[in-house]
């Protein structure tokens, strides 16, 4: 082997090694941070994956905010379809902010912060909730109220042990 080979080959074990250590550090479910108080894409700072909070209530589905759109708020940038939303959301966060940071309530009720999939979602008592689980949805949408009772209780743990 030839010593510009034997080098090559040590570069590509050094980058082999740095892509070892970056997978490492990726975030789980689903590219959102579980360390938030409001689940976030930890690259972009994207909550919600960019999707408009407001249009849950006003389209009755996910729509994904545009870049013009945007709010930072509580460390996280928020994306809209339109400027009407945007400030909307401003004056209201706590009505049109997914509840407990966009993790999904039947886990924060048993103490877990497993993010929420914003695609899979429910309004309920005029709150927006996001879930990691069609069957977790499932699952609150047959007893609401004695999930919110556990989860509510929970979140304020919950929220000590997530970083600021």
């Amino acid at each position: 082997m030839t010593a510009q080979r034997r080098d090559l080959k040590g570069w590509h074990h050094g980058i082999v090694l740095i892509v070892v250590v970056a997978m490492a550090g990726l975030p789980v479910a689903g590219g959102a941070a579980t360390t938030e108080r409001v689940v976030s894409d930890r690259y972009t700072g994207l909550a919600i994956r960019g999707f408009d909070p407001v249009a849950y209530f006003t389209e009755g589905q996910p729509t994904l905010g545009q870049l013009d759109f945007e709010l930072s708020d509580e460390g996280v940038v928020w994306r809209f379809c339109n400027e009407g939303n945007r400030l909307s959301f401003a004056a209201h966060p706590e009505v049109y902010g997914p509840q407990f940071g966009g993790y999904d309530p039947v886990d924060v009720a048993r103490g877990v912060a497993f993010a929420g999939n914003p695609q899979i979602w429910l309004i309920s008592e005029k709150r927006l909730y996001l879930f990691g689980r069609a069957e977790t949805r499932d699952a609150f949408a047959a007893a609401p109220a004695t999930v919110l009772n556990d989860a509510r209780k929970r979140w304020v743990q919950l929220q000590q042990q997530l970083a600021r």
